[in-house]
């Protein structure tokens, strides 16, 4: 386990990665070194396609317990992604040595506060990568799976001015959890502070004062390792930061699992849910679609619904056109979604209306390309 940007790509302009032809083998990997205070003695990794957009964006990529940073790039496609939209990405990742399973300390105090252990090892990271590669510094997200998702938590809260968004799958609420017993406690759904509290604990984790980071949050409706009752809370965490109301603005059905969206007084979507239903553990994956993204492995699972991808286009990461009419909608669609959602038994245990009713609502959002 900024300053808020446009989300607007700016014009395609290409430019060859100044450090491409350092990088060896089909991944065009790179150890970074020297890149300051690591107080969380951590590895990291970058990855730069051989055609980084000017001003690119930078991805903060988290792995989960027992898996590497190539592990988790591997299952997920995030490389994928950069090679077709000309993003970089960052790999923090864990040693043995600070874990015997591999998972980020985001329970440890000393690890999850601003300026100390491994967020300040990351931040460190960040700055490094930034300079090196003329990184748009407010185009800055982080995304994690599992422990990987509860330190891309920590990160929002502690550096929220660097970050234009955050990714949490299948993760933790920031602070909610200060010792080993507590964490098993919190990712069994037990113990969880109330929503107040946990705001409480992300405003007084900086002197920052928003605008605050965009959400977009996954979790498996059947994880027996975290609890969804996490994702709700994560949900209850940020909705006051961006003075956003407990209803969502929108609820919708997307390659088939619903989505529910929250926007800002500016009509801005600033949080999305998505519920995975029947899923367990891991990161949802659509790898055997034409345009498949990721691989299939332990805790990287097959959903027929790319995260990676939605979590992509949810930042702005990618170009407006074919993709981005992926979830395009008419309005009657988008209401007969949101009618079939309220009325069935709430968006964490709902996959799809039943009888003729709702097969007329499963066929209308077919055809509009919500589901498949």
């Amino acid at each position: 386990m900024p300053k808020l940007p446009h989300f607007v790509i700016p014009p395609v302009s290409i430019r060859r990665s100044a450090s491409a032809k350092r990088y060896s083998g089909t991944g065009r990997w790179s150890r970074l070194r020297g890149f300051g205070t690591n107080p969380g003695n951590l590895n990291a990794h970058v990855y730069c396609p051989a055609l980084l957009a000017a001003d690119a964006a930078l991805v903060v990529v988290l792995h989960g317990c027992t898996q590497t940073a190539s592990d988790y790039d591997t299952g997920s496609g995030w490389s994928q992604m950069a090679d077709l939209h000309g993003f970089a990405l960052l790999f923090p990742e864990q040693q043995r040595a600070n874990n015997p399973n591999l998972c980020f300390n985001w329970f440890n105090p000393d690890d999850s506060r601003r300026g100390s252990g491994e967020a300040l090892s990351i931040r460190e990271m960040i700055a490094a990568v930034v300079t090196a590669h003329s990184i748009d510094p407010a185009r800055i997200f982080v995304t994690g799976l599992s422990a990987g998702g509860a330190m891309a938590s920590i990160l929002l809260a502690t550096y929220p001015e660097i970050f234009a968004g955050g990714a949490i799958i299948a993760g933790l609420p920031f602070g909610c959890a200060a010792t080993i017993p507590e964490a098993f406690d919190r990712m069994r759904g037990r113990g969880l502070p109330s929503e107040g509290e946990l705001a409480r604990l992300v405003r007084n984790a900086s002197d920052h004062d928003g605008p605050w980071p965009t959400l977009s949050i996954w979790q498996g409706s059947a994880d027996a390792t975290v609890n969804p009752t996490n994702a709700e809370a994560i949900i209850g965490q940020w909705r006051s930061l961006h003075g956003v109301a407990a209803k969502p603005d929108r609820l919708e059905a997307v390659d088939g699992y619903p989505r529910r969206v929250w926007r800002n007084a500016a009509g801005r979507d600033v949080i999305e849910e998505f519920s995975i239903t029947g899923m367990g553990h891991g990161t949802p994956l659509d790898t055997k679609a034409n345009d498949g993204c990721g691989v299939a492995a332990p805790f990287m699972l097959e959903a027929s619904i790319s995260s990676t991808r939605h979590i992509c286009r949810f930042w702005g990461l990618l170009p407006r056109g074919k993709e981005a009419k992926i979830m395009a909608a008419s309005p009657d669609v988008a209401r007969e979604a949101s009618n079939a959602l309220g009325a069935g038994t709430g968006p964490v245990g709902w996959h799809s209306p039943s009888g003729a009713v709702g097969q007329v609502i499963e066929d209308a959002l077919r055809t509009a390309g919500l589901i498949r």
